[in-house]
């Protein structure tokens, strides 16, 4: 790939997953760059794919925004033909195998697949090679080394999901201030048995001053 080429390409980002005992969060900045030119500030790197599940973006935008359509399409669809909705594992999967199908011409994408079905909650970390992995937290993108420190330190299996947003909120503004790809705010989610949510700038100020 060219250097113009990777220039181009928005990246630069942190995304952090947490599975606490009740349900899923997803947190991320919201900065955009390509090489140290930033981008975009106001990034929504955190996709709603259907009523249960969501996921996170790292890499390349375009790559990742083509993903995010195809899991909400699928996703749509399994909801009509099966009269319910989809597994996390099953979405994990299916995200999986786009990327696998496309190896050839990789997608430049980091994703972060999170929800609560019948099994309860769950998360999966895909790279851009299809490997899956079922974690329990997990952090992609340039600001992934400063906020695994914390969330190293943080987390613990008995986690609520009330925890789990703080610790969330603080890995990602950690980042930001310690990563030049990271930054211009952040964006956080939860799924838990009432589906997904987007939180507000009033929800996320009551849990940390960011």
């Amino acid at each position: 790939m060219s250097n113009n080429v990777e220039e181009k390409i928005l990246h630069g980002t942190t995304t952090v997953g947490i599975k606490a005992k009740d349900g899923v969060v997803l947190c991320a900045d919201m900065r955009a760059s390509a090489g140290y030119f930033i981008a975009n500030n106001n990034t929504m790197k955190i996709q709603k794919i259907d009523l249960h599940a969501g996921l996170t973006l790292a890499g390349g935008v375009a790559d990742a925004q083509n993903i995010v359509d195809i899991l909400r399409y699928h996703s749509n669809l399994h909801r009509v033909e099966k009269q319910g909705p989809i597994s996390i594992h099953s979405l994990s999967r299916l995200c999986s195998l786009i990327f696998h199908q496309n190896r050839g011409y990789p997608f430049m994408a980091d994703i972060l697949v999170g929800g609560y079905d019948a099994n309860g909650p769950a998360l999966f970390n895909i790279d851009m090679f299809g490997s899956v992995e079922e974690k329990s937290y997990v952090t992609t993108g340039s600001g992934s080394p400063v906020a695994y420190g914390l969330l190293e330190e943080e987390y613990r299996e008995d986690l609520t999901i009330e925890d789990a947003k703080k610790i969330a909120l603080r890995a990602v503004k950690a980042a930001i201030v310690r990563n030049i790809g990271t930054g211009d705010g952040i964006n956080i989610a939860i799924m838990d048995k009432d589906g997904f949510r987007l939180l507000t700038d009033e929800q996320k100020k009551a849990v940390i001053e960011l």
